[in-house]
C-alpha cells in the first residue's frame, strides 16, 4: 500500500499540449512535468479503526479518475446527482485496496477474495468485530450496480454477500444489526428496473404558485432542481427502495412495501426500525432535503407501530441562520436505551425574531410509543445534539450563530425532571477557549457512548488552539467537581492529533504525527510509559513530493492597520535565501471569515509544526514553479456588538490585503508588481473584489465563485438579511458591480456543472462578458463535468497549466 502509484496517460482522444501551448489550441492541456508530479503523487491510506480498537481497515486512495470516469451518464433530479447505471451517488471517492492492520503486531494483513477492480464506496465493521462491510461500485459494459460485501476478519477472506443490487441514491445502502447477525440493507425494487420515460411532447406549461399574505422566508439559490413532472417521476423512481434483513449466508427477507426511504436507522435494541420517507407534493424551488416526510417507528417486519410526525414541504426558512424547521427535527435513536426517540422542536415557530427565553425543546418518548413524550432539556438557543453516557448522564450543547454564543448542559435523561446542569458557556469562534469535545466510543451494539470514569469523569479532545499554533490536547474532566487534568499535549517540534483513545482510562491513543518535512503517519501513545518510550510506529508512509522536501515554513505574524491581529502561513522554494536569491514572484491564497468580536479575528490559526503537504488543489503547488507563497492569511470580517461583519466588508478586505502584502514587502520575499491574489469559492468572491478595490495584485485566480449577489438574494455565506433589508451591502459586495474598475488581469475557472448553492456557473460566465466588454484582461475557463470542485486528473492538470501560465505572463514577467 506504500508504493507509488504510476503516472496516468491521458484517455483516447483528448489531446495534451505544451506549457507553451496557446490560448487557440483545444483539448486538455499539461503544465510542466513539475506540477504533473504534484497531482501525480501518491496518497496515504485512510484508516478505520475497528470496534475493539486492536485493528484497522487501511483503505488505498486512488489516483484522480479520468474525465472518462467523470464524464459517466448523470442524471440530475431535487438537488440530487444519480448515477443511472449504478443506481447511486454519482460524485462520490472510493478505495482502490482493502488491507487489515493489526496494532499490536504493526503488521499489514492481505485480505483474499477480494474483487478484481475494487472500488470501495463506504465500508462499516460489525458491532463484534468479526466482519466488514462494504459496498463495492462493479461495472461491466454499460451496466452496473453496488455489490454488497463481507469480509470474514478472522479468516481474512471477502466474499460477495448478496446477489442483488444495493440502492445508494440517499444513503450508503446498508446497516449492521446491533447484534452482528446481519444487516438491514435497501434494495432496488424488483419491477422497477426501467426508469419511466417521458414523451418530450409537453402537456402544458410548468406553473407555481406564491400564496396571498405569504410570511416572508429565506429561499436559498439550489441547482439540479425538479423541473416538470417527467422529472419528478423519474426522481421518485431513483428513490424508491425496498429494505431487507440479510444473514451473514445471503439469506434475504424482505421488510414490508417498498417505499421513498430517505433514512433508516436500526434501533439499540434491534427490534426497531426509525424511517424517514419522502412524500409530495415535490417543489421546483427546493431540493429533496426540503420536501415532506413521514416519520416512523417500525418492526422488524415491516409494519408501522408509531408514527412521529408527518412533516410538510418547506420552500424556505424564516430569516436567519438561527432559523430552522417549526416541527420535528433531528430525530434520532437514544443510543443507552433499547428503542427510546429523541428529538427538538422550535417554540418559537423557527423564528429567531421571536423572542423566547426557550427556543427549542428535546424530547424522548419509549417504546411502545403509547405514553406521551418527555421534554429532556429547555434550550435557550438552538438544539445541537446529545452525547449519550447513561441513565443519569447525557451532555446536550446548543448554539445561537447571532452572537456565536454555545453551551453545554449535563442532563439525566431516566430522571428528566432534575435540573439540567450547565457544564460550558462560551463562544464557538474563541478558539483559544474551547474545552474540546467528549471523547465519544461505540458500545457492542456500536452505538457513540461518553467514556464515563471515576467521579463522573469524561474525556476531552481539542484542538489546543494557542498563541503559539494548534497543540492537540486530550483532557479528563470531572463532571463532579469540575477539576480538569491535562493527560496529553502535542509539544514541539511535532504537531501530534489524538484520532482515538483506545482505553476508558485515556491513557492509549491512537495519533497521527508529523513535522514540516515528515508525513503524517500513524502512532501507539502510551502514557503509562516513561515519555521516551511511549511511542510505537505504526506506519511508514513516505514523503510524496520528496523533490519539494526543503520547502521553508513559517507561520508568520503582523497586525491590521486597526491593530487586529492576523496570521499567514508563508512558504519558500527549497534552497532559496532571501538574502542572496532576492524577491521571487508571490501568490497569496485567502478565504475572507466573518467574526463577532476582533478578539476572536486575531487568534492563531494553524501550527508551524504541521506537514508541508503540497496539494495541487492549493497554491503551495507552485513553489515547484519558483513563487513564493503566502497561504491562508488570515482575512477576517469582523462585526462588533450590533455590527454586522458585512457593513464594512470591502473596508475591511483591503485592510486585510494591505496588511498581508505589507508584511511580504517588509520580510524582503516579494515585491509589489509581482504579487497574485486566488481563491476557491468565496476566495474567488473576494479575488475579484480586491481586483475591483485595489492595485495590490498583478492578477487574480478566481476558482468557481460568484460575483453578483443580487443572484443569491436571499443571503450567502454568512450573511443573514435579504438583499431587500441590505440593498446597499449587496451592492456595494458585488464585484459585477465594479467591473468597471478591474484593471489587472483575472483569470476565471469554473465547473460547467456546479452544484454548489449560490455559485452558479453563470456567475463567471457573466463576470468574464462584463470584463471584457469594459476592455479588461480576463480569461474564462469552463471545465465540462466538473462541480464545485474539481475531480478528473485531465480538469485538474488543465487547472495547473492554466493557472501557471497566467501567473507566468502577468507576475513573474511584470515590470515595475
Amino acid at each position: 500500500m506504500n508504493q507509488a502509484l504510476p503516472t496516468m496517460p491521458l484517455p483516447p482522444g483528448l489531446m495534451a499540449a505544451s506549457p507553451q501551448a496557446g490560448a487557440a489550441e483545444q483539448g486538455y492541456q499539461l503544465p510542466p512535468a513539475a506540477l504533473q508530479a504534484i497531482v501525480d503523487a501518491p496518497r496515504a491510506p485512510a484508516l478505520s479503526l475497528s470496534p475493539r480498537r486492536n485493528l484497522a481497515a487501511l483503505l488505498q486512495t486512488p489516483p484522480l479518475p479520468s474525465i472518462v470516469e467523470v464524464a459517466q451518464p448523470e442524471l440530475k433530479l431535487a438537488g440530487l446527482r444519480i448515477n443511472p447505471r449504478t443506481c447511486a451517488a454519482s460524485r462520490f471517492s472510493f478505495a482502490t485496496d482493502l488491507g487489515l492492520l493489526d496494532l499490536a503486531t504493526q503488521k499489514e494483513l492481505r485480505i483474499r477474495g477480494l474483487p478484481h477492480t475494487l472500488r470501495v464506496a463506504d465500508l462499516s465493521w460489525s458491532p463484534d468485530q468479526r466482519y466488514l462491510a462494504f459496498s463495492h461500485v462493479a461495472f461491466s459494459g454499460e451496466t452496473g450496480g453496488v455489490e454488497l460485501w463481507l469480509v470474514d476478519v478472522a479468516a481474512r477472506n471477502a466474499r460477495k454477500v448478496l446477489n442483488k443490487p444495493l440502492s445508494a441514491v440517499l444513503s450508503r445502502g446498508f446497516n449492521w444489526l446491533p447484534d452482528s447477525t446481519g444487516l438491514v440493507v435497501q434494495l432496488r425494487p424488483v419491477g422497477l428496473n426501467k426508469p419511466p420515460q417521458g414523451s418530450g411532447v409537453p402537456s402544458g406549461p410548468n406553473q407555481q404558485d406564491s400564496e396571498p399574505g405569504g410570511s416572508r422566508k429565506q429561499l436559498r439559490t439550489y441547482q439540479d432542481l425538479l423541473r416538470n413532472e417527467d422529472d419528478a417521476r423519474l426522481f421518485e423512481h431513483y428513490v424508491t427502495v425496498q429494505l431487507a434483513l440479510i444473514d451473514l449466508h445471503g439469506r434475504t427477507r424482505m421488510i414490508g412495501k417498498a417505499d421513498q426511504f430517505s433514512r433508516v436507522s436500526v434501533a439499540p435494541g434491534g427490534r426497531h426500525l426509525l424511517t424517514q420517507c419522502i412524500t409530495r407534493p415535490y417543489s421546483y424551488i427546493v431540493p429533496a432535503a426540503s420536501f415532506g416526510e413521514r416519520i416512523e417507528v417500525r418492526n422488524m417486519d415491516g409494519r408501522v407501530v408509531h408514527t412521529l410526525a408527518e412533516l410538510p414541504l418547506e420552500e424556505g426558512l424564516p430569516p436567519g441562520n438561527d432559523a430552522v424547521s417549526p416541527g420535528v427535527r433531528h430525530v434520532s435513536w437514544r443510543a443507552d436505551a433499547p428503542a427510546t426517540l429523541v428529538w427538538a422542536e422550535a417554540q418559537d415557530g423557527g423564528d429567531p425574531a421571536v423572542a423566547l427565553e426557550i427556543r427549542d425543546l428535546v424530547y424522548s418518548q419509549a417504546a411502545p410509543f403509547s405514553a406521551p413524550a418527555q421534554v429532556l432539556a429547555r434550550l435557550g438557543a438552538r438544539y445541537a445534539g446529545i452525547a449519550w453516557g447513561r441513565g443519569d448522564l447525557a451532555l446536550v450543547t446548543e448554539r445561537w450563530y447571532k452572537t456565536r454564543a454555545v453551551k453545554q448542559w449535563r442532563i439525566a435523561p431516566d430522571h428528566p425532571e432534575r435540573p439540567a446542569e450547565l457544564i460550558y458557556a462560551g463562544s464557538y469562534e474563541d478558539r483559544y477557549s474551547s474545552p474540546g469535545a467528549p471523547v465519544l466510543r461505540a458500545d457492542s451494539a456500536g452505538f457513540p457512548r461518553l467514556l464515563i470514569g471515576p467521579d463522573d469523569s469524561i474525556l476531552l479532545d481539542g484542538a489546543g488552539a494557542t498563541p503559539d499554533g494548534d497543540r492537540p490536547f486530550i483532557d479528563r474532566l470531572s463532571l463532579a467537581s469540575k477539576k480538569k487534568e491535562r493527560l496529553f499535549q502535542s509539544a514541539a517540534p511535532h504537531y501530534e492529533n489524538v484520532v482515538a483513545v483506545l482505553d476508558e482510562e485515556g491513557t492509549r491513543l491512537l495519533t497521527t504525527r508529523e513535522t514540516p518535512t515528515e508525513r503524517p503517519n500513524y502512532y501507539l501513545r502510551d502514557l503509562r510509559l516513561p515519555a521516551g518510550a511511549q511511542l510505537t510506529a505504526l506506519t511508514d508512509f513516505p514523503h510524496p513530493t520528496p523533490q519539494l522536501l526543503d520547502v521553508h515554513k513559517e507561520q508568520v505574524r503582523y497586525k491590521r492597520a486597526d491593530g487586529v491581529d492576523l496570521t499567514a502561513t508563508l512558504l519558500l522554494p527549497p534552497g532559496y535565501e532571501v538574502h542572496r536569491d532576492g524577491p521571487l514572484p508571490l501568490l497569496m491564497w485567502a478565504y475572507p471569515q466573518e467574526f463577532k468580536s476582533s478578539s476572536a479575528a486575531s487568534q492563531t490559526t494553524g501550527s508551524p509544526y504541521r506537514f508541508n503537504s503540497v496539494s495541487y488543489w492549493g497554491p503551495a503547488a507552485f513553489l515547484a514553479m519558483g513563487y513564493a507563497v503566502l497561504d491562508n492569511p488570515s482575512f477576517p470580517i469582523v462585526g462588533d456588538g450590533e455590527q454586522e461583519p458585512n457593513d464594512t466588508y470591502l473596508a475591511q478586505l483591503v485592510a486585510d490585503a494591505e496588511a498581508a502584502v505589507d508584511e511580504v514587502i517588509r520580510r524582503g520575499v516579494a515585491e509589489r508588481h509581482r504579487i497574485a491574489i486566488g481563491g476557491h469559492s468565496y476566495g474567488a468572491f473576494m479575488t475579484a473584489n480586491l481586483l475591483a478595490h485595489t492595485r495590490l495584485f498583478r492578477a487574480g485566480i478566481a476558482r468557481s465563485g460568484a460575483y453578483n449577489r443580487t443572484l443569491t438574494p436571499f443571503g450567502f455565506q454568512s450573511e443573514e438579511r435579504q438583499f431587500w433589508q441590505a440593498q446597499e451591502v449587496y451592492q456595494a459586495m458585488s464585484p459585477f458591480n465594479n467591473a468597471d474598475k478591474i484593471k489587472d488581469a483575472m483569470l476565471l475557472i469554473h465547473g460547467e456543472q456546479d452544484n454548489n448553492s449560490g455559485t452558479f456557473p453563470l456567475q463567471s460566465e457573466r463576470m468574464f462578458q462584463a470584463i471584457k466588454g469594459l476592455g479588461g484582461t480576463a480569461r474564462l475557463v469552463m471545465l465540462p463535468n466538473e462541480s464545485h470542485a474539481y475531480r478528473a486528473r485531465e480538469s485538474i492538470l488543465h487547472m495547473l497549466f492554466e493557472t501557471n501560465r497566467w501567473l507566468d505572463k502577468y507576475v513573474k514577467q511584470a515590470m515595475p
